[in-house]
């Protein structure tokens, strides 16, 4: 088997758009895992861009399958709007499969999601949600209320379905303060769209094994980033999936026994949307210069990214539980130009240095970055196409990232297009 997993390193945002996209020109099946419509990857090809939410990168290499896995929560209004976008761009979409075991968000979903924010923006607590009903999907699939994607199948069934539960949501939350549900309006939305993704409802666990087991060249893509994993992110500052390497067999339907390569989306520096702790963010102009030269604002929701300072010590711990082999390495060519380059090698806590990342969000209150200082470089990377031509005090930043990290670099990237990226080892997906 070759069953490669791509997942983000950091908070999200790291570019696993582009490094899928690279990846997928030796790949045979492209699936997506986890997460919603919430992800943004964007991908450069040729003069345009694109930017997927739940179609697999993978959709802009001709003839290769993008599966949406049991994991994803599917809206199927927005997976509609993203598939004619790129049918109407030329893209093939007939290769596309959605898993029948599959989450769907449904219109309470997203009033509930931003009913909650609400309430918890007004206690202080407000977490940073998108708004798109990932997190009330997943906590009905929990429950055991959630409506699948094979229910898709037998529309008659399925409206009774939809009917019930939008009831049982006016019933319960309205009277707390949520928007009330217009039923037959949002009927009336939903069917279309329901009727265009019942084509391409699969059993998707099974076509993933037989191709696995078949030998072809696997790429499962992870969206969001480690440290929002519902497990093992800044809880309770994280999404409603897990994000990780683990997440993949789960949200596939493949054995671990199966994965036989790890690659890790890691920025050269790093970048968090939303609440939460970022140990290394920075609020002075160097964190403005990097927002603005990085062009860090969100691919899904537009907002700007908070910026700071390559994290080791998160990073190092994110490497390890997700058994990172190699590391794809983004933004290179961002920190260009600076005179010095800081890493954070260590935390200081209660006057202790510490060198592992706290389990606790509140262990973040008072937690002080350890920095060192590594000189930067003047020249632009931006034309480089090996790790030779870089300037040797990117080599040597490199060097010390993934020394820090406990992995090895297979792929750098120093631009958003295509030809801005170059791989290290001679068979990325081997």
């Amino acid at each position: 088997m070759s069953v490669n997993v791509l997942v983000g390193i950091q908070w999200g945002d790291e570019g696993k758009g582009k490094i899928i996209d690279v990846l997928t020109s030796a790949a045979e099946m492209v699936v997506r895992f986890q997460g919603g419509n919430n992800a943004g990857h964007t991908v450069e090809n040729g003069d345009e861009k694109h930017v997927l939410h739940l179609v697999p990168s993978g959709i802009l290499r001709p003839g290769v399958p993008c599966v949406i896995g049991n994991g994803v929560v599917v809206d199927p209004i927005e997976l509609k709007k993203e598939m004619e976008l790129l049918r109407d761009r030329g893209v093939d979409i007939s290769s596309i499969q959605v898993s029948s075991r599959c989450q769907l968000i449904m219109p309470w979903h997203k009033l509930l999601d931003a009913f909650n924010e609400s309430s918890a923006a007004k206690k202080g607590k407000k977490i940073g949600t998108t708004l798109r009903g990932i997190g009330p999907a997943y906590t009905y699939k929990v429950a055991r209320t959630g409506i699948r994607g094979g229910e898709i199948l037998n529309k008659e069934a399925f409206k009774q379905r939809f009917m019930e539960q939008g009831e049982a949501y006016n019933k319960l939350y309205v009277p707390a303060g949520a928007t009330e549900l217009d039923l037959e309006a949002a009927w009336k939305d939903l069917e279309p769209a329901l009727d265009f993704v019942k084509p391409y409802i699969r059993d998707t666990v099974v076509t993933i094994n037989e191709a696995a087991q078949a030998g072809k060249k696997v790429l499962l893509e992870g969206a969001q980033g480690m440290f929002l994993d519902i497990d093992h992110g800044t809880y309770p500052f994280v999404t409603s999936s897990n994000t990780t390497t683990g997440g993949a067999c789960t949200g596939t339907g493949l054995s671990p026994r199966a994965v036989t390569r790890v690659w890790g989306v890691i920025k050269a520096y790093t970048t968090r949307v939303g609440e939460g702790p970022f140990p290394t963010e920075l609020f002075d102009d160097m964190g403005e210069h990097l927002r603005t030269k990085g062009g860090e604002f969100g691919a899904t929701t537009g907002r700007p990214r908070r910026c700071g300072w390559f994290d080791a010590v998160a990073c190092r711990y994110s490497c390890m539980v997700n058994g990172v082999d190699y590391l794809a390495v983004t933004k290179l060519d961002v920190l260009d130009g600076l005179d010095t380059v800081k890493m954070c090698v260590g935390y200081k806590i209660n006057g202790e240095i510490v060198r592992d990342f706290p389990a606790e969000a509140c262990s973040f209150s008072d937690l002080e970055p350890v920095y060192e200082d590594l000189p930067g470089w003047k020249e632009s990377t931006e034309n480089a196409r090996s790790f030779e031509e870089l300037p040797v005090n990117a080599q040597k930043y490199l060097e010390r990232m993934a020394k820090e990290v406990n992995a090895k670099i297979g792929i750098i990237s120093v631009g958003p297009k295509r030809d801005q990226t170059f791989a290290l080892i001679p068979d990325c997906l081997g």
